[in-house]
């Protein structure tokens, strides 16, 4: 068995912040990482427009600022520029090909035991831990609702984890599951791309641009919530009108109130919602019924026939699978089971980190609490 104060399964941005932080107060830890690089999401399911929706001042990790001559908003390859010069800066040293199996509390040790398959040796490696940091992401595993006549689907089915551009789907027509972020801009992608694309928008959203999102990011470190949220939806009103008309409405609560209360995020528009009133993309208003054959029939009994299907149905968790005793820090979804801002934090010794849907903003601040309380907890036995 291979000894370490620390066991932190992930090497996303969670686990290299929380190791550069470890490193810092030179605390023995160990990263298990099970793809064969670090942020594994950003440099192999990311789309190829995507750059990064909060402004840069939001999203470092701790202990390195992005530099000021950076853009207000990084692309996906300037971010991971970043993430490389933090990992060579901090010497971060990820385990890859380890594909965590099982970790489970001993209570006559006290300890976490943790077992690992080596994909790339073939073998199987035991760890022991005084710590354990699920940092294995809130993107994990990509979901798909369950669609009766879906599996006999004729045309293509694409999760949003899986595409990358819209150019091979040029002249086809598509059809984008999911209004969030990645739905908006995938339908956007495809459009610009000369797909026929048309998106399903079947719940409440708020719409605004990148700009004003980042000032109501900065208002609310000096103001209430309600506040920041009543000054940039009255901008947003300003700026694209009443969008009922086009099958758009606005949920009744703010923005910033819904993402702290929920964790779901405001759709940072990119283009789309000017292509949504040209009638360049279309919207449709009903869920999905059933599919047969090429043809989806939506709940409203619309018939409409579509060679693609674009889920951004966004992802789950998968760390209830392999983590045994998740009951000390996680529910039974694999999410927090803490109320924030205390969610990082289980008992045991168990943490979680990057798991409140607070996006690199939320990354960091976890990764310090965690790594703080860490630090506190060994000063305290010594």
């Amino acid at each position: 068995m291979q000894e370490s104060t620390v066991v932190i399964v992930g090497g996303g941005p969670s686990g290299l912040a929380i190791s550069a932080l470890l490193n810092q107060n030179s605390i023995s830890h160990i990263i298990l990482e099970k793809e064969d690089c670090n942020a594994s999401l950003w440099r192999k399911n990311a789309y190829d427009r995507l750059n990064l929706h909060l402004a840069s001042e939001f999203c470092s990790l701790p202990l390195m600022s992005h530099p000021t001559s950076s853009p207000t908003y990084l692309t996906k390859d300037q971010f991971l520029q970043y993430i490389d010069q933090y990992v060579d800066h901090f010497d971060i040293k990820p385990r890859y090909y380890r594909v965590v199996e099982s970790a489970t509390y001993d209570e006559v040790r006290n300890k976490w035991i943790i077992e690992a398959k080596n994909t790339f040796e073939g073998t199987l490696e035991v760890y022991g831990a005084k710590f354990l940091v699920i940092a294995s992401g809130e993107n994990s595993e990509a979901f798909i609702p369950n669609v009766p006549g879906l599996g006999k689907f004729e045309g293509e089915v694409v999760h949003s984890k899986y595409y990358k551009s819209g150019s091979k789907y040029k002249s086809k027509d598509v059809l984008v599951v999911g209004c969030g972020n990645s739905g908006m801009e995938i339908a956007y992608d495809l459009h610009n791309l000369g797909a026929n694309t048309s998106i399903v928008i079947r719940n409440p959203l708020h719409v605004f641009t990148r700009d004003m999102i980042r000032t109501g990011m900065h208002l609310v470190q000096y103001f209430p919530v309600w506040i920041a949220d009543t000054f940039i939806t009255l901008q947003a009103k300003l700026t694209y009108g009443d969008l009922s008309k086009y099958g758009i409405y606005r949920p009744k609560d703010g923005p910033l109130y819904l993402k702290n209360i929920t964790g779901k995020s405001a759709v940072i528009d990119v283009g789309t919602v000017e292509k949504i009133k040209e009638g360049a993309i279309k919207v449709i208003s009903s869920g999905i019924k059933e599919i047969k054959k090429k043809n989806v029939i939506f709940e409203n009994n619309v018939e409409k026939e579509f060679d693609v299907i674009v889920f951004a149905t966004g992802y789950k968790s998968v760390a209830n699978g392999w983590l045994k005793d998740y009951k000390y820090a996680l529910n039974e979804k694999g999410f927090p089971k803490n109320p924030f801002p205390k969610h990082w934090k289980g008992d045991r010794g168990l943490y979680c980190a990057g798991l409140a849907k607070k996006g690199l903003f939320g990354v960091k601040k976890d990764a310090e609490a965690i790594a703080e309380d860490i630090n506190r907890t060994l000063k305290l036995e010594n």
